[in-house]
């Protein structure tokens, strides 16, 4: 019996001995030995794990960003750049679709910009009626009708002065070609009658052989005439209802956006909006300065049609940079005709200095840092738009890359915007 019990003991000692091998065995990390090497189990060389096949190619390791093989024999910088490639080419693609279909619909796409530009112009003094206690129609009715009152008014009086000084400058026109033609004889070309009848006639025949091409581009001109009165009514109802509901409008817009990107994609479009009207009505004011500046020194050099170049100088400002400048040539080139090069040389003057100070001290004062737009963007816009859209083209970039700027600046920053004013917050109770 004793026997017996001894080996039973010893047994199971046995037993658990060999499950504590077993589970540190199998606890413990296999570790491959290498190539080569004796180990104690081997005394010999151990032959290496994988063995080579003659003829077969070499694994070649795939980068993290390729799937193929083929695409990690191509260089890094190569990939990178098809990879820029493509994606450049299908935003283009999309961005010259989005150029046809605003080509096609620029008789409503037009209206609607020069509403938005009338809406920033003309929403302070709204804001102003509905805080005497108007009405928000009312209100809206009253200040858009003003504002076209306004407008007619300077219209006409500028075409009624024009009828009644064209006369005058037709005949002072004739005296000027006459003095050109004395000193094309008597100055430093010494050309004779001959020569100048022959040039006369040489442009006589390239008026009559492009009579065709001026016809038909009046018979266009009137053919759009429909088109003009169309934008003109659609500029006038859309106008209306920015300033009447505006907001509403807007809401409603930024609904259809997912969730997510409600909040900043409406912080966005109110920092564009207030960077729109602040721009609108800096260039309104630039442009009456431009206007006051330039036209004094008609009156005071009594050039005619003082005030009728100085609206036109007032309409032109609202394109920076070229517009003045170019209404600025027509009044220099007006004071040439009536008084002479010597008035004309002090009215350039005048038109160079206006520019001076609208460059240098009225812009950074009055436009401040919110719209604040490099000048080679001004150019640039400019001449896109005016490719474009002519001169709707050339009115609308400027504003339209101000507003760009400011909403792409928000969107990339990477501040919460603050919760709007209209927002409803639900507070979970506590359990």
């Amino acid at each position: 019996m004793r026997g017996r019990l001894r080996r039973a003991y010893e047994s199971g000692r046995e037993s658990v001995r060999a499950g504590r091998a077993s589970a540190e065995t199998r606890r413990a990390p296999e570790v491959p030995e290498r190539a080569g090497t004796a180990s104690p189990a081997s005394p010999g060389p151990v032959a290496p794990p994988a063995a080579t096949v003659v003829g077969a190619e070499n694994p070649t390791a795939v980068h993290n960003s390729t799937t193929s093989r083929d695409d990690a024999d191509v260089p890094h910088g190569l990939r990178i750049a098809a990879a820029w490639s493509w994606r450049l080419i299908a935003i283009g693609i999309v961005a010259w679709a989005l150029l046809k279909i605003v080509g096609q619909i620029r008789i409503v796409i037009i209206p609607l910009a020069i509403a938005l530009l009338l809406s920033a112009l003309l929403a302070p003094a709204v804001g102003w009626l509905l805080r005497a206690r108007l009405p928000r129609s009312l209100a809206t009715a009253v200040v858009l009708v003003g504002g076209l009152a306004g407008v007619i008014g300077t219209l006409t009086l500028v075409v009624n002065e024009f009828i009644q000084g064209v006369p005058e400058l037709s005949e002072k026109s004739s005296q000027g070609v006459r003095q050109i033609q004395d000193w094309l004889k008597t100055g430093p070309l010494h050309l004779d009658d001959g020569q100048l009848n022959r040039y006369i006639d040489e442009a006589e025949a390239w008026v009559e052989s492009n009579t065709q091409t001026f016809t038909s581009g009046a018979i266009s001109t009137a053919a759009t005439l429909a088109e003009v009165l169309t934008g003109t009514v659609l500029v006038l109802f859309a106008t209306f209802f920015f300033l009447r509901d505006g907001n509403r409008i807007w809401r409603f817009l930024v609904r259809l956006l997912p969730v997510g990107a409600r909040w900043k994609v409406d912080d966005a479009g109110r920092a564009s909006w207030q960077t729109l009207g602040a721009y609108v009505r800096a260039t309104v004011l630039v442009a009456f300065i431009d206007a006051v500046g330039i036209g004094i020194f008609l009156v005071v050099f009594d050039i005619p049609f003082a005030f009728p170049l100085a609206a036109l100088v007032f309409l032109a400002s609202f394109i920076p940079i070229v517009g003045a400048t170019l209404s600025g040539g027509v009044a220099v080139l007006v004071a040439l005709v009536d008084s002479g090069p010597i008035t004309a040389l002090i009215i350039l003057g005048a038109v160079i200095g206006v520019q001076q100070l609208e460059g240098h001290v009225l812009q950074p004062l009055i436009m401040g840092r919110a719209v604040a737009i490099h000048p080679l963007a001004v150019i640039v816009g400019i001449a896109a738009g005016v490719v474009l859209a002519g001169i709707t083209g050339a009115l609308v970039a400027v504003p339209l890359i101000a507003v760009l700027n400011t909403a792409i600046r928000r969107l990339a920053a990477r501040t919460v915007p603050d919760t709007p004013p209209d927002a409803v917050v639900v507070a979970s109770q506590a359990p």
